[in-house]
């Protein structure tokens, strides 16, 4: 590994983990459902990180079903990240609406 992929992937774990960290730590302090589909979003981004950075090392295993020629969960994953984002942002456009 060169300079510039051990910055990528260092860069990415630690500001992921905060992310993640900080995440954890309004769970428990918030009960809002578009707060908690945030929370689990974030968590799903950061663990969307370790399986990228795993696969990068060649990590990840071989019984990892594929879908054509990608990864089952190259697809599945930035795909469950926005599912529950999308469905954060809809929570809270249904609140403030209602109000």
């Amino acid at each position: 590994m060169d300079l510039g992929q051990i910055l990528f992937v260092s860069s990415r774990l630690v500001l992921g983990a905060v992310a993640a960290f900080f995440a954890i730590m309004l769970w428990s302090k918030t009960r809002d459902v578009a707060w908690m589909l945030m929370i689990i979003g974030t968590i799903a981004a950061y663990i969307e990180i370790i399986y990228s950075i795993l696969d990068m090392f060649g990590i990840t295993g071989a019984y990892i079903p594929f879908i054509g020629s990608v990864p089952l969960m190259a697809i599945v994953l930035p795909a469950l990240r926005m599912i529950f984002f999308i469905a954060a942002f809809t929570a809270m456009v249904i609140r403030n609406y209602r109000n």
